[in-house]
């Protein structure tokens, strides 16, 4: 009967201790809100934009080429140096030249000598015949000789511009300012007309930009251009071979009106300032067109843009901290934003990092995002 009563006790006992204290799962945590990174959908001035692959063209550039023969005296230039129009590069010896010269100058004042005397037989021919002395034939050899020693002094004057032109060729100038390039010949070199170049002069301000377009491209900008949809006119900006932008913008003066048959585009043309020589001759770039009038569009960070079978969507945190899947529509996406043509609203707030980590209905600790 006592073994009855401890039995029971025991049970009892057991009972207490079961009703007292809390199970083991009541124990177990509810695991933290998944941390998130957030950026509000903003309006924010998002130009339309596109890129084209562009090759830099100086504006001017020659080989000089001597146009007389000699030998050169003198390099009145350095290599790699900015020269100034007129400026002389190159003499060759002019001694012949100059001789020349003096020689049909010579002969142009015997010439003119010999003018005089006829203009004189011609006058005393025209007062003899008056007397019946001389005889018309005689009157009219003596007109002759006069227009004969003046075609002769007409001849030898062009003899003589010649002369000098070529004189004045002995001095190679630069036609333009411009850069000059390496040197292909030294003192002492014979030169000539069929000489190669003697040095190429580049003028490298301003510069040209040129890019090809595809005729599907301009031909969409034109009609929407037509529309009213976009401007006539674009901002153009190269981003330079080392990653940097440059900083002057160009502007379009050429546009081809023919269509390269073999890539189906049409060539486009910018000028640029280039006071620092930064854009060089032959130089790669990358052709950035963008819209002159302000364009103020809803947008948000294109790392919250997601895709699936369905389409576009983003994440959106609510006012409750919760997750709710957003169907959307992208416009575009330009400058790391992607632009929303319906959605969402300005200010709502969509995931841009963690995103892997949610699911619809989910209540998240987030963020905002850095700068935002």
């Amino acid at each position: 009967m006592r073994g009855s009563r401890i039995l029971a006790a025991a049970l009892s006992s057991g009972l207490l201790v079961a009703t007292d204290f809390p199970s083991q799962t009541a124990f177990a945590q509810q695991p933290p809100a998944p941390a998130v990174v957030v950026a509000p959908a903003a309006i924010m001035d998002l130009r339309e934009s596109a890129d084209f692959t562009g090759k830099v063209v100086a504006i001017q550039k020659v080989g000089i080429r001597a146009r007389v023969s000699g030998f050169l005296e003198a390099v009145k230039f350095k290599e790699g140096d900015k020269v100034p129009a007129g400026a002389l590069l190159y003499q060759v010896e002019d001694g012949a030249y100059k001789a020349a010269v003096q020689e049909i100058q010579g002969s142009i004042e015997a010439a003119e000598a010999s003018r005089e005397l006829a203009v004189l037989e011609r006058d005393r021919a025209r007062q003899l015949i008056s007397s019946n002395t001389i005889s018309q034939a005689k009157v009219d050899e003596a007109n002759a000789q006069v227009k004969k020693a003046e075609a002769d002094i007409l001849r030898l004057e062009g003899s003589k511009q010649n002369a000098e032109l070529n004189l004045s060729y002995t001095k190679i100038i630069a036609p333009f300012e411009g850069v000059a390039g390496l040197s292909s010949v030294d003192v002492g070199a014979l030169v000539g007309p069929d000489s190669d170049a003697l040095v190429t002069i580049t003028r490298l301000d301003p510069i040209y930009v040129e890019f090809p377009v595809s005729t599907a491209i301009f031909l969409e900008y034109r009609q929407r251009a037509l529309r009213g949809e976009v401007s006539r006119d674009a901002n153009v900006q190269i981003l330079l071979p080392d990653g940097t932008t440059y900083p002057d913008k160009g502007t379009i003066n050429f546009v081809s009106s023919d269509v390269s048959q073999g890539t189906d585009t049409i060539t486009v043309r910018a000028e640029f300032p280039n006071p620092q020589a930064l854009l060089l001759d032959g130089t790669l770039v990358r052709v950035t067109l963008e819209q002159t009038d302000k364009q103020d569009v809803l947008a948000v960070p294109q790392q919250a843009i997601q895709r699936d079978q369905q389409g576009a969507f983003v994440m959106v945190v609510g006012g409750d901290s919760k997750v709710e899947l957003r169907r959307i529509d992208v416009a575009r996406s330009t400058r790391g934003q992607a632009v929303i043509a319906k959605g969402l609203k300005e200010g709502e707030n969509v995931i841009t990092d963690g995103v892997g980590k949610v699911r619809p209905g989910m209540t998240v600790d987030a963020a905002p995002a850095a700068g935002g």
